[in-house]
């Protein structure tokens, strides 16, 4: 038992010593240049949400470029944080049609909270041209276009790293561009690695 002891005192200080967020008013947020890093999980389309009609369920994997546009501002505010410019290359897989895919490009402008000491809260909006193989008629064409709304949260474990979870509010439609023309709204929750330059 004592053994036991031991050996779980000596993996709680090895792991303590691996991941260890950063200490208080180190947000790295406020301070670096950029981000890089990719992002997966699972998305659903909400039938009969506007004119969705077809459930499509995806397993997302995006890789994210970010470049910050400002310093902080509003320091000591709650809405203390900085502009950042996203750059998304998305693949999106059909599981429920056929392993079918979507790929293309997001431009994303997002706010990113750095008051707080080891986490950056975020915000962002935007959208991209997507090529879409799904096979369903009622798209009307494959070259579609995307917009999307989220939230999100960077954790990190240490100066340059983070790990990240985050909700979004998917569409994608042909923009009128032909007939039919139905959308796919969806919901996408994603997890990630960040890491800053």
């Amino acid at each position: 038992m004592k053994q036991l002891k031991v050996s779980l005192c000596i993996a709680a200080l090895l792991l303590c010593s691996v991941v260890h967020p950063v200490s208080a008013a180190e947000n790295p947020a406020a301070k670096q240049t950029g981000e890089y890093g990719f992002l997966t999980g699972y998305g659903i389309t909400h039938k009969y949400f506007g004119a969705t009609r077809t459930q499509v369920q995806t397993w997302d994997v995006i890789a994210r470029f970010g470049y910050f546009l400002s310093d902080e501002v509003g320091v000591g505010s709650w809405y203390q944080g900085r502009h950042e410019l996203l750059v998304e290359l998305p693949y999106h897989m059909a599981v429920d049609h056929g392993g079918r895919s979507m790929v293309g490009g997001y431009l994303l402008g997002s706010w990113k909270f750095t008051g707080p000491d080891t986490v950056a809260p975020y915000v962002f909006a935007g959208g991209g041209p997507l090529f879409v193989d799904l096979g369903l008629p009622t798209m009307g064409t494959r070259l579609c276009y995307s917009y999307q709304a989220g939230t999100g949260l960077h954790y990190f474990l240490d100066k340059k790293t983070a790990l990240t979870m985050e909700y979004r509010y998917h569409h994608i439609s042909n923009a009128g561009t032909a007939e039919p023309n139905e959308p796919l709204n969806s919901s996408k929750i994603l997890f990630g690695l960040i890491r800053y330059y």
